[in-house]
């Protein structure tokens, strides 16, 4: 009886504060680049490998992401709409630039003058 109430309290305690998600992040050598860590309010933080935090990112109800850095400064923001493409944003609001991805998967960035820079497959 007192296991059942003991794991009764654990999961009553664990619904009142939300699960975090962890993700680990490599490099090709299977090293531990860093990590990212989600809440249930929606906000993502970033960590190097040392576990300092790096910043965070933050999305809205009408899909907009926004990040900031280490010290809770807005860095700059994104949205991507339904037709596969990102716009972004810097800090004060100015468009910086856009990806656009096709049903192929390949993703084509552009500058803020809509000059092609680089693609990814």
């Amino acid at each position: 009886m007192k296991r059942f109430l003991l794991t009764l309290f654990i999961l009553f305690v664990s619904a009142s504060i939300g699960f975090c998600a962890t993700t680990n992040s490599y490099d090709k050598y299977g090293n531990r680049t860093g990590s990212f860590k989600s809440n249930s309010s929606g906000t993502v933080s970033s960590y190097d490998r040392y576990g300092n935090r790096t910043g965070s990112y933050k999305t809205n109800s009408s899909g907009t992401t926004t990040s900031y850095d280490k010290y809770g400064n807005r860095t700059g923001s994104f949205k991507t709409r339904s037709n596969g493409v990102t716009t972004s944003y810097d800090k004060y609001g100015n468009r910086t630039g856009t990806f656009k991805t096709d049903s192929t998967g390949k993703t084509v960035q552009y500058d803020k003058y809509g000059n092609r820079i680089k693609t990814f497959k």
